[in-house]
């Protein structure tokens, strides 16, 4: 397996949209996939990281457990008006610890183009691909 460069793609999906982080690991694939969903709402280079927010979920399902990580961003978004830039991911003995980074929503520069209502079960993937690297994909419903 070569080691590649993490990364996110959008991928169309009826009235939604799907999301899909790649990388190294499958830490790395869920990182790439949140900055996928956050991508959906406004230009990640619009975003500053002025604040840091906590975020943990469990699951033995690595599929649920991806699922859930995106629906705890929802929330965090949600709750807190936030846009977030930028994540850190570690899972061990099924239970994900983040780190979002990002700032509160400025309507006039953010422009927010969707608001995300949550992720899907539908088109959910977690695995590796031929390469052996992670893959990490799933609708959101806008």
């Amino acid at each position: 397996m070569s080691a590649i460069t993490p990364r996110w793609e959008h991928f169309d999906h009826e009235a939604d949209i799907g999301v899909r982080g790649i990388g190294n690991n499958v830490a790395e694939a869920f990182e790439q996939a949140a900055l996928a969903m956050s991508a959906v709402v406004t230009p990640l280079e619009n975003i500053a990281e002025e604040q840091r927010v906590p975020i943990e979920c469990a699951d033995a399902d690595t599929e649920v457990l991806f699922v859930d990580w995106l629906n705890a961003i929802v929330y965090e978004m949600a709750t807190r008006n936030m846009l977030f830039t930028r994540f850190e991911v570690t899972i061990n003995d099924n239970k994900l610890s983040a780190s979002a980074w990002g700032e509160t929503v400025d309507v006039q520069r953010h422009q927010p183009a969707v608001e995300i209502k949550g992720a899907t079960f539908t088109a959910l993937q977690v695995g590796k691909d031929t390469e052996g690297h992670w893959i990490a994909g799933t609708v959101v419903d806008v």
